[in-house]
C-alpha cells in the first residue's frame, strides 16, 4: 500500500505568520529553503520526510531557485515530485517561491537580468516544479550589465501572465532596490520582498540600509544563511564534526573560518544561548525576527528533527535590552 500524507490537523496552532511589506501576503516566520541537501546527491526520502514535517510544523513556504542542485534544476526536479506526490491537496496552502539570476545553462542566455533569461527561466522552473505558476518569482541577484528597467519588466510580465502571483528581488542593496521599486510602481505590479543574507555574524542589510529602507517602502525582507551556514550553532565548539557542512563542502563555509577569535564569539553566544534557554541556532533565529523588519526566517536542514527543533524558536523571539547589548558586544558593534 503506497504512503500517503495526511497534513497534521493542528498544523497551523503554533505558527506565527507575518504580513509580507504591505501586501495581502503572510509568510510563516519561519520558511523551509531548498538551498542544500535538495540535490542529486541527497536521500529523497529524507528529502520529503523534511517537507511533510515542515508542513506539519505549520511552516507554508519552500523557497528554490532555478540552479539549486547540484546538479542545476535538482532541486526544483525534487521538490517538483514531492510536491506531486505528497502536496497537490494543499497546493493552495503553500506559497512555493523559486528565482533566476545565477549561472543556469551555458551561452550568453544562462545567466544574470536579461528578459531572454528570466522569461526561459521561469518556463522550464515550472516545468521541472510540475506547476502552472509559482507563488513568488525573484530576480535572484543585481546585473551590473543589463538595464534594471529590463529585469523588472520580465518580471512584471511574468507577473502578468500569471506564471507568478508576486514579483521579489534577492541580493539587492538599497540603492537598486529602491529604483526597482520605482520601476515596478510604473509597471504597476509591486515588488512584495528583497531576499538578503542576515545573522548576527553578517550585518550588511544594516550598514547598507537596507533593512530600514524596506519597511519603510512597504516590503519584506527574509533573510537567508540566518545561521552564518552553520558558525551559529555549537557544532564547531569542539573541531570540526565529518558530517558538518565544512567537512561534507567546503563550497560555502571553509576551515579558515573558524578563527580562534570566532570561536570565542561562538562560545560566548552559546552562554547567552543556555540562560534563554535555548540552543545557540534557536537563539540565531529568534535574534533575526526579534523586531518586524524580517517578516520570515529561511532555515536550511538535513534531516526534519532539525526543522522541529528551529520551528519551537516562534514563541521566544523576544530579547531583553541586556541580552541585546550583551550580543552587540561579542560581535564588536557596542
Amino acid at each position: 500500500m503506497a504512503d500517503v500524507y495526511v497534513a497534521n490537523e493542528k498544523r497551523y496552532e503554533k505558527m506565527r505568520y507575518n504580513r509580507v511589506g504591505k501586501s495581502g501576503l503572510k509568510f510563516p516566520a519561519v520558511s523551509l529553503g531548498f538551498w542544500h541537501n535538495f540535490g542529486t546527491k541527497d536521500n529523497y526520502d529524507t528529502m520529503k520526510a523534511m517537507c511533510r514535517t515542515a508542513f506539519d510544523e505549520g511552516i507554508t513556504q519552500f523557497d528554490l531557485a532555478n540552479n539549486y542542485g547540484p546538479v542545476y534544476g535538482a532541486a526544483e526536479t525534487n521538490a517538483g515530485r514531492i510536491l506531486k506526490e505528497d502536496f497537490r491537496p494543499y497546493r493552495d496552502e503553500l506559497i512555493i517561491t523559486t528565482k533566476a539570476g545565477y549561472d543556469m545553462w551555458p551561452g550568453p542566455y544562462g545567466n544574470w537580468g536579461s528578459k531572454k533569461y528570466l522569461t526561459a527561466s521561469v518556463d522550464q522552473s515550472l516545468q521541472r516544479l510540475q506547476l502552472e505558476y509559482v507563488d513568488i518569482f525573484y530576480h535572484h541577484r543585481m546585473d551590473p550589465d543589463t538595464p534594471l528597467e529590463e529585469t523588472m519588466e520580465a518580471l512584471a510580465s511574468i507577473v502578468h501572465s500569471g506564471k507568478a502571483l508576486y514579483a521579489g528581488i534577492s541580493n539587492y542593496d538599497q540603492e537598486h532596490t529602491k529604483k526597482a521599486i520605482e520601476i515596478m510602481k510604473e509597471l504597476h505590479c509591486p515588488l512584495i520582498i528583497n531576499q538578503r543574507r542576515y545573522s548576527i555574524f553578517d550585518r550588511g542589510i544594516e550598514d547598507d540600509g537596507v533593512k530600514t529602507y524596506a519597511k519603510e517602502a512597504g516590503i519584506g525582507i527574509i533573510a537567508f544563511s540566518p545561521l552564518a551556514q552553520g558558525l551559529l550553532s555549537d557544532k564547531y565548539l569542539n573541531g570540526i564534526p565529518t558530517d558538518s557542512r565544512i567537512g561534507r563542502d567546503p563550497r560555502f563555509l571553509k576551515k579558515d573560518a573558524l578563527t580562534p577569535e570566532r570561536l570565542e564569539q561562538i562560545d560566548q553566544l552559546n552562554q547567552i544561548a543556555k540562560n534563554r534557554g535555548q540552543t545557540l541556532a534557536q537563539m540565531a533565529l529568534s535574534w533575526v525576527l526579534k523586531d518586524d523588519e524580517v517578516c520570515s526566517v529561511l532555515i536550511g536542514a538535513s534531516k526534519p528533527e532539525q526543522i522541529t527543533e528551529n520551528c519551537r524558536i516562534v514563541q521566544h523571539t523576544d530579547f531583553s535590552d541586556e541580552e541585546l547589548l550583551e550580543i552587540e558586544k561579542i560581535c564588536n558593534r557596542a
